[in-house]
C-alpha cells in the first residue's frame, strides 16, 4: 500500500532527522527507536520466514543496542547530572556509549546479526539497511569527544579484519556486501578520532558505491555468485562495467574508492600508527580477493546466449537505470 510505504518513508526520514538535529541524549535515542521501528515493516514485507527471522533478529539487536545507549546515557546524567552529548566526560558511560553505536551499526565483534539480517531481505530493503540506516549512529559517533582512543582503533581494526576474512568464505552475494559493509565501516572508525571529515568522506564515498554495487545487482535479480554467471544474457552493457564498480569498492586506483582509503592512511601515518595503517592495508587485500571473485563470475565466464534472456535489459525499468547510471559513473570516475 503506497499510504503505508510513504507513512513508513518519512517515519525513516523522521528518526534520522531527529537524532541529527538532537543534542539532548533522550531525544537521540527517541530517533534511533523511529528508525528502527519504521523499517521493520519494510523488511518483514514479503511474507516467507526468512525476511521474517532476519526482521525478528535486526529487531532484537536494535532494541539491544538502544537500551544499552538509554542505560549509559541515564547513568552519565546520573554521575554528571549532564544530558547534553557533547558534554560526556565520564569515561564508564561513555564506553558504554560507543559500543552501544557499534552494535547499532554493526562493528567487529559486534557485527554477527549484520550478514544474516542482510541475507533474509529483499536487495533495496538491504541497501536502505547498508546506507540511511547507517546515518543516525553515525552522527551521536562523531559527537562524542574525548572517548578512549584505544577502543575505536580495536573495533575499527578488528572490523576491517573481520570483513575481509568473513567474506572470502560466502557464495551468497548480499553476505559478502554485509561483510563488505563491515570492512568499510572499519576503515571509518580506524580515522574517527584523528579526522572526522575523512569519515565522512569515507562514509559517503561507500554511500555511492555501494548503491550501485547493490542497484547492479538487483537489476540482474542475482543473489548468489552462481546466479551472476548468466550477467552477460541479461545486462551486457552493466556486466562489463561492473568489475570497476566492485574494485573501486576494494579501493583500488584510480577509481573513487581508491580516494578515502588513501588519505585514511596518509592520516594514520601522520599519527605515528604506521602498524596500523599497514594492518588496516593489508587487510583490504581480503576484501579485495572476493571482489575479484565476484568480477571474475560475472565477466570472465560466457553463457549460450538466447533471444529470451536478452529481452529483459532492451526493456528495463528507467526509475532502476537512471539512479543506476548515476551511481555507477559516480563509482568509477570521482577520484
Amino acid at each position: 500500500n503506497p499510504y503505508i510505504l510513504a507513512t513508513l518513508l518519512f517515519g525513516l526520514g523522521l528518526g534520522t532527522t531527529i537524532t541529527f538535529a538532537s543534542s539532548h541524549w533522550l531525544l537521540a535515542w527517541m530517533g534511533l527507536e523511529i528508525n528502527t521501528l519504521a523499517i521493520i515493516p519494510l523488511m518483514a514485507q514479503h511474507h516467507h520466514p526468512r525476511a521474517v527471522e532476519a526482521t525478528t533478529k535486526y529487531f532484537l539487536t536494535q532494541a539491544t543496542a538502544a537500551a544499552m545507549l538509554l542505560f549509559a546515557s541515564t547513568t552519565n546524567a546520573w554521575l554528571t547530572g549532564q544530558w547534553d552529548i557533547q558534554q560526556m566526560s565520564h569515561p564508564f558511560p561513555l564506553t558504554l556509549i560507543t559500543l552501544a553505536l557499534a552494535l547499532k551499526i554493526g562493528l567487529a565483534p559486534m557485527h554477527t546479526w549484520l550478514p544474516e539480517v542482510l541475507q533474509g531481505l529483499d536487495l533495496t530493503t538491504g541497501l536502505v539497511l547498508s546506507t540511511w540506516q547507517k546515518l543516525a549512529p553515525f552522527a551521536l559517533l562523531l559527537q562524542i569527544q574525548n572517548v578512549n582512543p584505544t577502543i575505536l582503533v580495536t573495533l575499527g581494526l578488528a572490523s576491517t579484519l573481520v570483513g575481509g576474512w568473513g567474506g572470502l568464505n560466502q557464495t551468497q552475494l548480499r553476505k559478502v556486501l554485509a561483510y563488505s559493509s563491515i570492512a568499510h565501516l572499519g576503515w571509518m572508525i580506524l580515522i574517527l578520532q584523528y579526522s572526522p571529515s575523512l569519515t565522512l568522506l569515507a562514509l559517503l564515498t561507500y554511500f555511492v558505491m555501494t548503491f550501485s554495487t547493490f542497484l547492479v545487482f538487483k537489476l540482474n535479480k542475482s543473489t548468489s555468485i552462481n546466479a551472476l554467471a548468466i550477467s552477460w544474457t541479461k545486462a551486457p552493457i552493466l556486466t562489463s562495467l561492473t568489475p570497476l564498480v566492485l574494485l573501486s569498492l576494494g579501493g583500488l586506483p584510480p577509481l573513487t574508492g581508491f580516494m578515502p582509503k588513501w588519505l585514511i592512511l596518509q592520516e594514520l601515518a601522520k599519527q605515528d600508527l604506521a602498524p596500523l595503517a599497514t594492518l588496516a592495508a593489508l587487510s583490504a587485500l581480503l576484501s579485495l580477493y572476493f571482489y575479484l571473485r565476484i568480477s571474475y563470475a560475472m565477466t570472465l565466464t560466457m553463457s549460450p546466449n538466447n533471444l529470451t534472456g536478452m529481452t529483459p535489459w532492451r526493456f528495463s525499468s528507467p526509475q532502476l537505470t537512471l539512479p543506476l547510471a548515476i551511481a555507477t559513473t559516480a563509482t568509477i570516475s570521482l577520484l
